[in-house]
C-alpha cells in the first residue's frame, strides 16, 4: 500500500521516472470521465454480484443450519468442495457453460428449444455477474451460516407458542438477528469483486470491462506504474467509503431492530 501511495505521486515521462511529488496522476484520474464510467459499471456490476450471491448463499446456510442436525460439518465440506479447484479453472469452466458450443446452448438445441446458439449467454455484464457470484459463494455461505447457527431457538419457540407462523417468525426473529452475517457476507463479496480483473477479461467482453480491466492495462501493457497506482488508490478509497457507508447504515438498522 505505501508502495503504491509513493508511486501514485510519481510521474511516467515515457521511459523516465519522475520522482518529485506531484498529484498529476489523481488530477489525471479524476477528471476523464471514461475512469468514472468504468467505476460506476464496476460498482453496479459488484452490487448485483453481492445481492445475487448472498440471495442464493441464504437459503443454503439455513437450510445447514436449521435443517440437517448432526450432519452439518458434512454439510459444510460438500459445500465448498467446489471451491477447493482453482478460481481460474472455475472462470474457464464457467466459459464452457455459457459459450457459443457451451453446455447450455448444446442442451437447448438439442431439445428444441432453439434452433441456433443464443450468443448473448457470453461476453457481457451477465457472464461475470454469473461468473462472480458461484466463484464467491463461500464467502457468503460460511458468514451467514454461523450468523444462523448463534440463533438462540428459544426465540423461535417463544414466537410459535404465541401464535406466529414459519414466515412471521422467519421475518420478525431470524432474518434479523441474521444481519451480521448478511452484512459481512455482503463485504467479503462487495470490496475484491469491485477490483476483480480475471473474470471480466475471460468472459465480460468489451461491455464487461471493469476498473480493475484498466488498472491492469496501466501496470502491464502501457507501464504507467504512476497512473495505474493513483487509480488503484482513487478506486480502492472510493470502495472502503462506500463499504463504511453500507455497515454504518445496516448497523443502525440492527440496532432499531434490536
Amino acid at each position: 500500500m505505501a508502495l503504491l501511495v509513493i508511486y501514485s505521486l510519481w510521474t511516467q515521462n515515457g521511459l523516465a521516472l519522475d520522482t518529485r511529488p506531484s498529484l498529476a496522476q489523481y488530477a489525471a484520474v479524476f477528471s476523464r470521465a471514461g475512469y468514472l464510467v468504468l467505476f460506476l459499471r464496476s460498482i453496479a456490476i459488484s452490487s448485483l454480484v453481492t445481492l445475487v450471491t448472498v440471495a442464493l448463499a441464504y437459503p443454503m446456510a439455513y437450510f445447514v443450519a436449521f435443517k440437517v442436525g448432526k450432519a452439518k460439518f458434512t454439510w459444510l465440506i460438500l459445500l465448498n468442495v467446489p471451491f477447493w479447484t482453482s478460481y481460474l479453472l472455475r472462470v474457464f469452466a464457467w466459459k464452457v457453460i455459457l459459450g457459443y458450443d457451451g453446455v447450455i446452448n448444446s442442451g437447448l438445441v438439442r431439445l428444441g428449444l432453439i434452433a441456433k446458439p443464443l450468443e448473448f449467454l457470453l461476453y457481457n455484464p451477465t457472464a461475470v455477474v454469473v461468473t462472480l457470484a458461484h466463484a464467491y459463494a463461500a464467502f457468503a455461505i460460511l458468514p451467514i451460516y454461523v450468523s444462523l447457527e448463534k440463533i438462540d431457538r428459544s426465540y423461535l419457540e417463544a414466537a410459535a407458542d404465541l401464535g406466529d407462523g414459519p414466515v412471521r417468525r422467519f421475518l420478525r426473529i431470524t432474518l434479523p438477528l441474521s444481519l451480521p452475517g448478511i452484512i459481512g457476507a455482503s463485504v467479503l463479496i462487495f470490496v475484491p469483486t469491485t477490483g476483480d480483473y480475471v473474470t471480466p477479461t475471460l468472459v465480460g467482453g468489451s461491455d464487461g470491462v471493469m476498473i480493475a480491466n484498466l488498472i491492469q492495462v496501466q501496470f502491464g501493457r502501457v507501464n504507467n506504474w504512476p497512473l495505474g497506482a493513483a487509480m488503484s488508490i482513487a478506486s480502492m478509497a472510493a470502495v472502503g467509503a462506500l463499504a463504511a457507508l453500507v455497515v454504518q447504515a445496516a448497523r443502525a438498522s440492527v440496532a432499531r431492530i434490536r
